[in-house]
């Protein structure tokens, strides 16, 4: 049966633990979702903050062309070399102004299309070394096939396309640097003349990609309309036959991607570049999570400190109001053990106090009632003593006891028979028989003192000795037999010449199936001493 504490205490803190339970749960579930959404912001405008500078830098080389190429195509009024010489001149000089400031070019040209003029092939500049724009040697395209765009792709290409167009990266013939480029047609009167081009070192696009990093491992990349790879700060995709492909995940043009990669789970923001590429800004989802998943820790453990505390709180507030049931229900228990000398202290002014008092006065009541029972029926009339009916009492409990701890028990009882009563009564009166047993019953309890006395019978009494007088109980025997011995001298009446025979015996574990075999023994020695005593004197009459 459980404690009406333990009942509301187990109520309270289940509601409590549901509830907080049911919080816990809502607010991981919006702390991860918001976490999520501010991962998924924060990659977006890191993604566009790179898109932004990369598009800035190829927009700058778009216009750059685009003016150039609206200069050439004004400028351009006929196709003779020395008219074309000319014309290149001119455009040199517009190329280095309009170039000035920016960033990134490697190289510019305007190649003329060997169709058109033999003599005049256009022109090259180089700034290989980052000191400034110097002419270089002119790449001879008279020995590619022009029509074929896999060759001498910035070339080809726009011829082919007839329109501007950004080149995938690639790495030039003649300095072995990795470029991306952006190209125009030329066209007089329909007819094709040459392209004008700008090349940016594509380190310089590397280093923009390389400073988009994010979280520890968080890092971007740049791959073509096709999906396959152009630049990673992780892997040198140049140096490779057939350029690794991104996972299929970014096939479907997705914003936001997940995705798994050497077996990391991983997010990514992917947004298109203006020159056709995409570029991606991927973070371990791990590391992504561990932001809003610490967040859900710290709530977790708050919310657990919190519920210690409320635990805490109901369990002293429980205690307090149960407190008082409980008194009351340790004294119910026991006074059915038989036991009512308690207290109860609670005074309070409610339901609980009241009851405390009530139970209080009925206690004391029933207190007094049992005593005057007890006195009633377990004294014996005459002398005080315990009677008879107390005795088997006594020895029940002694019994349990010896059937709880048979080996560490220790008493020892001792029996007393009044000799010559039935003289003292035949001679004198029974009025002088009480007298005579009243003697008997003082000098008993008068030397074992610390121990009960039970009057068991007419002239038979019977003291049980535990601690000091069990200790003691040879000598206390002795003391018995001398102050017997002393008052026969003394007394000149019968009726006051106490004459009692007495046996002891001590319990033995191992002679002692129970208490009683003690009892019989020590009633066994008190005969053999009353017979010892009559052989002594002589006689063999009536007791």
């Amino acid at each position: 049966m459980h404690s009406l504490r333990t009942k509301i205490t187990a109520v309270t803190i289940s509601a409590i633990i549901i509830t907080m339970i049911i919080a816990t749960i809502f607010g991981v579930a919006a702390i991860r979702d918001i976490g999520q959404k501010n991962s998924e912001q924060m990659l977006m405008l890191l993604c566009e903050a790179g898109e932004k500078n990369l598009d800035s830098s190829l927009l700058d080389v778009e216009q750059d062309v685009e003016t150039i190429s609206a200069y050439v195509e004004e400028d351009l009024t006929g196709l003779d070399d020395e008219r074309l010489s000319a014309h290149l001149n001119r455009v040199s000089e517009f190329f280095r102004k309009v170039l000035y400031k920016t960033n990134g070019v490697i190289t510019y040209y305007y190649r003329i299309d060997p169709s058109v003029s033999s003599n005049v092939p256009g022109f090259w500049f180089v700034n290989e070394n980052g000191e400034g724009f110097q002419e270089h040697e002119v790449t001879d395209i008279t020995r590619y096939d022009t029509e074929d765009t896999s060759q001498l792709v910035w070339f080809t290409v726009p011829k082919a396309t007839g329109k501007s167009i950004w080149l995938p990266p690639y790495i030039t013939d003649n300095l072995g640097a990795r470029v991306i480029s952006y190209n125009t047609p030329v066209y007089l009167n329909g007819t094709f003349v040459g392209v004008i081009g700008i090349e940016l070192d594509y380190s310089f696009m590397a280093e923009e990609v390389d400073n988009i990093t994010l979280y520890e491992n968080g890092y971007a990349f740049v791959n073509d309309s096709d999906g396959k790879l152009l630049y990673h700060p992780q892997m040198d995709v140049m140096t490779m036959e057939t350029p690794p492909e991104t996972p299929e995940e970014f096939r479907d043009r997705e914003t936001i991607i997940y995705y798994t990669f050497d077996g990391v789970k991983k997010m990514a923001v992917s947004l298109p570049l203006v020159n056709g590429d995409w570029l991606n800004v991927s973070v371990p989802l791990n590391e992504i999570n561990a932001v809003w998943e610490n967040w859900i820790n710290k709530i977790i453990i708050a919310f657990a400190g919190l519920l210690v505390l409320f635990i805490l709180f109901i369990m002293k507030y429980t205690e307090r109001i149960t407190k008082p049931l409980q008194d009351i229900t340790k004294v119910a228990e026991e006074i059915d053990a038989g036991n009512y000398d308690h207290k109860l202290d609670y005074s309070g002014n409610d339901e609980i106090g009241i009851l405390t008092r009530t139970f209080s006065r009925v206690t004391q009541n029933l207190k007094r009632t049992i005593t005057d029972l007890n006195d009633l029926a377990y004294a014996d009339a005459l002398t005080s003593l315990h009677n008879k009916g107390a005795f088997d009492i006594y020895m029940n409990y002694l019994q349990m006891e010896q059937d709880e701890n048979r080996e560490n028990l220790a008493f020892a009882v001792c029996m007393f028979d009044c000799n010559n009563l039935k003289t003292v009564n035949d001679q004198n009166g029974h009025d002088k028989g009480d007298i005579y047993l009243k003697e008997t019953a003082n000098i008993i309890c008068r030397v074992f003192d610390h121990s009960p006395v039970f009057r068991i019978g007419g002239d038979e009494f019977a003291a049980i000795l535990k601690d000091s007088d069990y200790e003691n109980r040879e000598a206390l025997l002795k003391q018995f037999d001398e102050q017997c011995a002393e008052r026969q001298k003394q007394e000149t009446e019968a009726w006051n010449k106490v004459d009692a025979a007495r046996g002891m015996a001590a319990y033995d574990p191992k002679e002692d199936e129970t208490v009683y075999d003690v009892v019989r023994r020590a009633d066994r020695m008190m005969y053999k001493n009353k017979w010892d005593h009559k052989k002594a004197r002589g006689e063999s009459g009536n007791r």
